[in-house]
């Protein structure tokens, strides 16, 4: 299926990034992403760095499946590959991965292309590669990445107004922390702790999915 500008836009307001390692005994990460989608996440991406290509491969294919069902937007991480092979909605990669290799040209005209930026200057280059959106971040610091750039509100708002494809914040985002970024110009926010090791991920989606409506403007 081929999302709008407006579709993308919209599915930014809770976009949730996945973490296996907060899985409970017995539990599957396809059970906890229905929950979690089932109770406001608008957007879905796997990113599992410790699982090999094939297991990977399989986990990425059950979501993919339970995205459609739900019709809400799914994108692998890094990799276009298995992105492609399983028919994905997307990918989502970093600035180094648009550096002399042609993602949009790869995946094609159709597919979701997310692109990570932290600087106006890595915004506009993704935006020039043909993302149609952008992650930012980190804004609170994050326990995912050991070498993420803390932004300011600030830096993050002149991030948004660099560019005219849809901004999506992230890093250390949680209900504590989330109104924030009011102001900041955002189209909704990316979260992987503050559902993943929730208690109860479809409670800790609902409430985030509510704070992230007051926080963009358009929600």
């Amino acid at each position: 299926m081929k999302y709008s500008e407006e579709q993308i836009r919209k599915a930014m307001l809770l976009y949730a990034v996945t973490d296996r390692a907060w899985l409970k005994e017995g539990e599957s990460l396809a059970k906890v992403c229905r929950d979690v989608l089932e109770h406001g996440a608008t957007f879905l991406q796997i990113r599992e760095k410790d699982l090999d290509g094939e297991s990977f491969e399989r986990e990425a294919k059950e979501l993919k499946s339970l995205c459609a069902s739900l019709k809400v937007p799914f994108v692998v991480n890094d990799s276009v590959e298995i992105a492609l092979d399983i028919d994905a909605d997307g990918v989502h990669v970093g600035q180094s991965d648009i550096r002399g290799r042609d993602i949009r040209a790869l995946i094609g005209p159709d597919k979701i292309l997310g692109i990570s930026a932290g600087t106006v200057e890595e915004a506009r280059a993704a935006e020039a590669a043909g993302a149609d959106y952008i992650g930012v971040g980190a804004v609170f610091g994050t326990s995912t990445k050991k070498n993420a750039r803390n932004l300011s509100v600030e830096k993050l708002r002149e991030i948004c107004g660099s560019v005219k494809i849809p901004v999506v914040a992230i890093g250390g985002i949680g209900k504590e922390n989330i109104r924030q970024l009011a102001g900041s110009g955002i189209d909704g926010v990316a979260v992987v702790s503050a559902i993943f090791k929730a208690e109860n991920p479809g409670k800790a989606a609902e409430e985030l999915l509510a704070l992230s409506r007051e926080v963009v403007s358009h929600g």
